[in-house]
């Protein structure tokens, strides 16, 4: 016997993806516009910050494919429909801002006692307009922010942009008014600094949803605990607890029950119970439970804690 429960995790709003596709428009746009500017002006901060702006807007860019594909119906065999598709996205993204990060800071080291030329009133200018457009970013998302952790997320990167930001304009100041060079390779390492924890927490986390990893904040021990609490409930075993994306973690767990309960018939009560527990106590997202007897073990092979 199983049973379904859904808590309204829900998709986002209408006015949720415009946000987030006018920040990732903006984002990309300074993106090129730093890109740019650090051939031109040979400056590993603005291109340092680059790395950082591609951070964000490949998390922008994921939590707007997740909202579109969390709307897609499951079909077919995709049971789950697309919503694997942010967390596959996610460990591709991790990969490469290593990547970035790993350049950043070998090539910041290599300039140390070597500082090329840089361009500071290019450098400036740009980030300056960087900066500008981060502000308005988050004014567009500033309203939204508290609707879900996407847009929360989202808010986040984009605030981390402007403090990139921060950091280039300081140091394109310090080489204009001191001629201090090593500035601009002060302020890279700063930024391949931001970058480096942050990639690696995302390819983990996306790792440890892929192994099927227990839900970070789920104590396995406690939600074996609340199931065996409930009135009926003799035993719990092969109980796992995995994410199928971002905010949707899932359960699944065969409960032993008493021959009394079943032979009464308060199989459904059993169930409207457990999911009324686990729901207000861990907010899972779907639960699955195979009730059954406890001489039903014998015909398992093997049986799982």
């Amino acid at each position: 016997m199983g049973h379904g429960h859904a808590h309204g995790a829900g998709t986002a709003a209408g006015p949720q993806r415009r946000r987030l596709g006018v920040v990732l428009v903006l984002t990309v746009g300074v993106l090129v516009a730093e890109v740019v500017g650090a051939v031109l002006s040979g400056s590993l901060a603005l291109l340092a910050d680059a790395g950082h702006m591609a951070t964000d807007a490949a998390g922008i860019a994921l939590a707007l494919g997740a909202v579109t594909l969390a709307q897609r119906p499951a079909r077919g065999r995709r049971t789950f429909g697309w919503q694997r598709a942010e967390i596959l996205a996610a460990v591709v993204n991790g990969i490469l801002l290593l990547g970035v990060a790993g350049y950043v800071l070998v090539e910041a080291v290599r300039r140390i006692g070597n500082p090329p030329e840089v361009g500071s009133g290019l450098m400036l200018g740009i980030a300056v307009v960087g900066l500008a457009v981060n502000l308005i970013g988050l004014a567009v998302l500033h309203r939204g922010r508290g609707e879900s952790l996407n847009m929360r997320g989202a808010y986040l990167e984009v605030l981390a942009d402007a403090l990139g930001s921060v950091a280039v304009i300081v140091a394109a100041v310090v080489i204009a008014a001191t001629g201090w060079t090593p500035a601009d390779t002060v302020a890279s390492l700063v930024i391949g600094c931001l970058v480096l924890p942050r990639a690696w927490h995302l390819l983990r986390d996306a790792l440890d949803v892929l192994l099927e990893a227990a839900p970070r904040g789920v104590d396995l021990d406690e939600v074996r605990a609340h199931i065996l609490a409930v009135d009926g409930v003799v035993g719990v075993h092969d109980l796992h607890a995995w994410t199928i994306t971002s905010g949707l973690p899932v359960l699944s767990a065969h409960v032993v029950v008493t021959d009394e309960a079943l032979a009464a018939g308060h199989g459904g009560r059993v169930l409207d119970a457990l999911c009324v527990c686990l729901g207000d106590h861990f907010d899972m997202a779907h639960c699955t439970f195979q009730l059954e007897a406890g001489t039903h073990a014998t015909h398992e092979a093997p049986v799982h804690d």
